[in-house]
């Protein structure tokens, strides 16, 4: 039928492939990015052991990890808007601004848990 669209596995490779570009675009690219995977580095160990169930450790490690794929999101936005054009428009503003915010939300979610199972941890 003219449909020359990868079916099966070759359409998971693919896939793959353009996952890891844009993993590579957002390091090479992104500052923010790279220093929420190195803060990951850190955090991730930090949860294994501050969590004392395996529950808990899903937790922090998992809020912990939204933040970076958030980031992600944001600079698919904040690319995407760039790419129209350079020129201020009020509707390209508010689309970096709330890519922005949803950041900043992912932080203060992921920061609420770590302190909530933090306290529960040492209080204990």
């Amino acid at each position: 039928m003219g449909n020359n669209k990868c079916r099966g596995i070759s359409r998971l490779i693919n896939a793959f492939h353009y996952t890891l570009s844009g993993i590579k675009a957002a390091w090479l690219n992104e500052e923010a990015f790279r220093q929420e995977i190195i803060m990951g580095v850190l955090i991730v160990p930090l949860g294994i052991w501050l969590g004392v169930s395996y529950t808990q450790k899903a937790i922090l490690i998992g809020t912990y990890s939204i933040i970076p794929l958030v980031e992600l999101l944001n600079s698919a936005i904040e690319s995407i808007v760039d790419r129209i054009g350079e020129e201020r428009h009020e509707l390209s503003g508010r689309a970096k601004d709330m890519g922005s915010a949803a950041v900043f939300m992912s932080i203060c979610i992921a920061l609420i848990v770590w302190i909530i199972i933090a306290s529960e941890r040492l209080a204990g």
